[in-house]
Formats: structure tokens, C-alpha cells, sequence
């Protein structure tokens, strides 16, 4: 079941380096351009790349599998 009023933001780093998606449900009247500067600044950019690098691993050899019969 999806939340009616969630909508995607996207923001970068303060860097311009890398972006990634924001999911947020804001009132109505709100600054949106204020809060996805403040989400921005806030947002843990060091984790974010940490996360991304452990993510990816890099296989070494190839191991084969076995039938089960």
C-alpha cells in the first residue's frame, strides 16, 4: 500500500558528485525548494558513499555449482 502523497525529490551533494532520491510528504504552503537545501545539508553523505562502495563486490574466481539431483 502506497502513502497518496509521497512524491520523489531528487538532491546532490554539496560536492555535485552524486545524487540519490528523497521520498518526503510535505504540507501544503511549504517551501519545497527551502526544505530539499536544509534535506541536503543534512543528509549523511559519507555513509552514502561508504554504502555505495560496499555494495558492489567484486568476485574473484568463478565457482561451480552442483547439480542436486
Amino acid at each position: 500500500m502506497a502513502i497518496p502523497n509521497a512524491k520523489k525529490y531528487r538532491i546532490t551533494s554539496p560536492d555535485g558528485s552524486d545524487s540519490t532520491t528523497l521520498v518526503a510528504v510535505l504540507p501544503k504552503g511549504a517551501d519545497v525548494d527551502a526544505y530539499l537545501r536544509e534535506a541536503a545539508a543534512r543528509f549523511d553523505w559519507k555513509g552514502f558513499k561508504e554504502g555505495k562502495t560496499t555494495q558492489f563486490r567484486i568476485r574473484v574466481g568463478q565457482q561451480k555449482q552442483r547439480k542436486a539431483k
